[in-house]
């Protein structure tokens, strides 16, 4: 690909950028945000470390959307971050100013790309975001699964002393408290996991996952995640330059699927060069589902605060 441009260069941003030039995704990374000098004290910086990564992807900031110009894909990070005691939904009115601006400024230099939101509150944003691009549910598609599974698996591998890569696990549902890891689909190497783990610690962990935004938040003071939701970012883009058809946990938009229609969640994605290519729907359980439909309404309620 020849253009990725990431939107916001605080932490969250800066880290994507930097891992979507290591990975060599496209020739050239720009890095975009309103503040004058830091992309581009950022950007130049993180080209200074090519000799030394051995990477070729040429790294630039900037404080407008010309040299974002045919991007392929888009990574929009920015926003306001979560302080302690400040839920999600907090930052809904000010972040959809944000977002909605930055879509529009897609739209308009690359018409063609593909959104990946991780601006929180996600579902939403990514609702504001299609909406303020016109663009289709393919190319519009939210961070949140993969960062909520990711937090999930490294749970399950901490209690059972073994390798991440040996679980398999998948969380459906919005980006936020109600999230929804499946339990009857959560392996250790095809081993169902309530073989290994006892349900009573097993919902701890759960619970665990689901708070793991603001328990870093909590030791952070003043910040929120951003190594773990810049790699989960990275690996969406990731899927599709190189179009792996990666079968992924994504916020879209439904039209349908699950029985719901009209909103963005967190569901199983087929992810390849177009974008959204395919969701997948999974036989769940009675509890997953109405665990499901709770998260939903749980997206609905901010969506009616913007006019959704």
């Amino acid at each position: 690909m020849d253009k990725i441009t990431v939107v916001g260069a605080g932490n969250v941003g800066a880290t994507a950028a930097q891992r979507v030039a290591e990975k060599e995704l496209a020739r050239e990374v720009v890095l975009i945000d309103i503040a004058e000098g830091i992309p581009q004290g950022k950007g130049l910086d993180q080209w200074e470390t090519a000799p030394i990564e051995g990477f070729d992807s040429r790294v630039i900031g900037s404080n407008g959307y010309d040299e974002a110009a045919g991007s392929g894909i888009f990574i929009v990070t920015a926003g306001i971050a979560r302080k302690p005691g400040m839920s999600r939904d907090d930052l809904l009115n000010t972040n959809a100013n944000i977002v909605r601006e930055v879509s529009q400024n897609i739209a308009r230099v690359a018409p063609d790309s593909i959104i990946i939101i991780v601006s929180n509150p996600l579902d939403v944003m990514c609702y504001v975001a299609k909406e303020a691009s016109g663009f289709p549910r393919q190319r519009v598609i939210g961070m949140a699964g993969v960062l909520d599974t990711a937090r999930y698996r490294s749970f399950l591998a901490l209690e059972l002393d073994c390798s991440v890569e040996d679980i398999q696990a998948m969380v459906l549902g919005g980006h936020g408290d109600t999230m929804v890891p499946l339990i009857s689909y959560t392996t250790v190497s095809g081993i169902p996991i309530t073989q290994l783990i006892k349900r009573d610690r097993l919902d701890q962990i759960v619970d665990r996952a689901r708070t793991g935004g603001a328990e870093i938040v909590q030791y952070l003071k003043t910040g929120s995640a951003y190594y773990a939701p810049s790699a989960a970012a990275v690996q969406m883009a990731e899927a599709i330059v190189k179009d792996r058809k990666r079968i992924l946990p994504c916020s879209a938009w439904l039209e349908g699927e699950y029985g719901m229609s009209g909103l963005f969640l967190g569901v199983p994605c087929k992810i390849g060069r177009n974008g959204l290519e395919k969701i997948l729907e999974v036989e769940l359980t009675g509890e997953e589902r109405a665990a499901l439909e709770k998260s939903a309404e749980a997206v609905r309620d901010p969506m009616r605060v913007i006019g959704g």
